[in-house]
């Protein structure tokens, strides 16, 4: 007998991302989907789909199918907004400055620790929505704008529920090490204290963490203090990940290799030379054009670098209220081309594949083939370069996750 599919989508082209020279285009597909995992992928002149029996089918009208994208680092919980130090730095006052003042990251907790969970739920949701609606079906979220066990608790409850009854997949990031709070002013030592000894252990016994990064930076936290907190991660069995060498280099991409880091995000004042270190401990590249673009910052990443070395890159939308207010992952991927030269390729596989690398879940999402998960998006374009290509105009019709459509623009 013929084997029954959930659902089977036809009359569509596939970008299966599945070959690292190309987008791996497969024209004119036919798509089996069974208990939520791609169960077959067919040339739809293939004799053997006359015999296909699905309990669904769907039409996908021409239209491109490409892996559910994946938006690998965001700051998408907090509460308030800082518009007023984007106002601030068009006056002349820079990142530095502000965070110094008591702005920055600090006017974020204030206003997190004030905000309610079930308002902190609301706004995180409303932030995701906009996602889902570009094609975006995994996401990583960070706590960090709590800076104290109640809120960065807080924060991490919202973002499991969040993972409970959206309709996508959340990794969930203890990143209490962003920033000094103010009452540990001058005791940044004491503050690594209570994040190594108090509230990773509790975190981690309520489940409410995945993987554990920290802000590496002379506003943040020096190497030894980070060095801290991957130690205690490691011993906690916590997989890390790192913000490193965005506003100078500190050498954090050194010591996230020797950790075997997820990845280490932001990197434009990474040096070529420590870039084979993150080729030795299988660590991606993650790029954040938003904050590049935000910040009009003008040092590159290294891009040529980390092609040459052959290490994975991916992009994100950083989404959080001070750096990368960004609630779309199309502009990233165009932000992407024209501020860090990528290729439209790159691009994509910045948002599914190598997105997928960095969050350690590669070996179900990020490509389309048999046996991996049934998370797809499908597009109103004639190539996966438009995806870059376009400045606005959303051209997602169709997202499935887990073989569940959860949104349908095809009228």
């Amino acid at each position: 007998m013929p084997e029954i599919y959930d659902l089977i989508i036809h009359n569509i082209k596939i970008a299966t991302m599945a070959n690292n020279q190309d987008f791996g285009i497969i024209e004119n597909a036919v798509l089996c989907i069974k208990n939520t995992k791609i169960s077959a992928i067919y040339d739809a002149n293939d004799s053997n789909i006359k015999q296909l029996e699905t309990e669904e089918s769907i039409d996908g009208q021409g239209y491109l199918l490409t892996p559910g994208l994946i938006d690998c680092h965001t700051h998408l919980i907090y509460g308030g907004n800082r518009a007023n130090e984007f106002e601030m730095r068009l006056n002349g006052a820079s990142y530095q400055e502000i965070a110094r003042s008591g702005g920055g990251i600090v006017s974020t907790v204030k206003a997190t620790r004030e905000t309610g969970k079930d308002e902190l739920f609301n706004l995180a949701a409303k932030r995701l929505c906009y996602l889902i609606d570009e094609g975006v079906t995994s996401i990583e979220i960070k706590s960090g704008y709590g800076l104290d066990l109640k809120t960065e608790r807080k924060m991490l409850e919202v973002a499991k529920q969040l993972d409970q009854f959206s309709d996508v997949e959340i990794s969930k990031t203890f990143l209490g090490a962003h920033a000094l709070p103010p009452e540990y002013k001058d005791k940044a030592d004491d503050y690594i204290d209570l994040v190594c000894d108090e509230m990773m252990p509790q975190l981690k016994t309520l489940n409410l963490i995945d993987c554990v990064d920290a802000f590496c930076e002379g506003i943040g936290f020096n190497i030894e203090q980070t060095k801290k907190v991957f130690e205690k991660a490691k011993q906690l069995d916590l997989p890390v990940k790192l913000h490193a060498e965005q506003l100078s280099d500190l050498g954090a991409s050194k010591l996230a290799s020797e950790f075997n880091a997820w990845s280490v995000d932001h990197l434009e004042y990474l040096d070529p030379k420590d870039v084979n270190l993150l080729k030795q401990s299988n660590t991606v590249a993650t790029l954040l054009p938003g904050a590049f673009y935000f910040l009009n910052e003008t040092k590159l990443p290294p891009i040529e670098a980390l092609r040459k070395n052959d290490i994975p890159i991916a992009i994100a939308t950083d989404s959080n209220p001070g750096s990368s207010p960004c609630l779309s992952i199309l502009m990233i991927m165009n932000m992407a081309c024209t501020l860090f030269k990528m290729t439209p390729l790159e691009a994509l596989k910045g948002v599914t594949i190598n997105a997928a690398k960095a969050l350690n879940i590669d070996n179900k999402v990020g490509t389309v083939e048999v046996g991996k998960q049934a998370d797809f998006v499908l597009w109103d374009v004639e190539s996966p370069a438009e995806l870059s290509y376009r400045i606005g105009g959303n051209t997602c019709r169709v997202v499935i996750k887990k073989g569940n459509v959860i949104l349908d623009k095809s009228g």
